[in-house]
């Protein structure tokens, strides 16, 4: 009976330990401190609300954050006023940048219009979401927080809180 019960009981755990294992790579988890570990931000040359080419280079040497949005993100719906409050708190030592994926003019600017918030950020339009292609991207909404020298600090994936973007941002100011 004791052997029945060591089955029992110790099959589950070594079948857990199996799968860490077989789906562990064996490398640590990145904790975005290692210098060594930083990817570069892709560089872009995207169209403002007005028309205006912005390049990733009319920001050198400013720590970024670049926002991956759509109107069709219901999350992107809570997140964006947040990023504008983040912006005027950290006015000065961050550019937010927040770039709608493959959506035309009217709707993205009629959806930033209806939030009162198109004049805030720096929003670009992305036609053929190259940006977020760039980056991987594969959750919405998505976001880099990037030094002054050009590396991504961190990547995240999926909604943020304005504390944890404050706390972000406080990591490349």
């Amino acid at each position: 009976m004791n052997s029945k019960l060591l089955i029992i009981l110790g099959t589950p755990i070594i079948l857990g330990l199996l799968l860490v294992v077989f789906f562990s790579n064996g490398d640590p988890p990145s904790s975005g401190t290692n210098q060594e570990s930083f990817d570069k931000v892709p560089s872009f040359s995207l169209n403002d609300y007005s028309g205006n080419t912005v390049e990733l280079e009319d920001y050198s040497g400013t720590p970024l954050v670049i926002n991956a949005w759509a109107v069709w993100c219901p999350f992107c719906r809570e997140e964006l006023p947040d990023f504008v409050s983040a912006q005027q708190e950290f006015e000065g030592q961050v550019v937010i940048i927040a770039i709608d994926r493959a959506e035309s003019l009217s709707t993205a600017k009629g959806y930033t219009d209806e939030l009162g918030i198109s004049n805030d950020l720096v929003f670009l339009l992305d036609p053929d979401d190259k940006f977020y292609r760039s980056i991987d991207g594969f959750s919405m909404p998505e976001t880099v927080f990037v030094d002054a020298d050009g590396n991504i600090r961190f990547h995240k994936r999926g909604f943020m809180d304005l504390n944890e973007m404050r706390l972000h941002i406080q990591e490349i100011i």
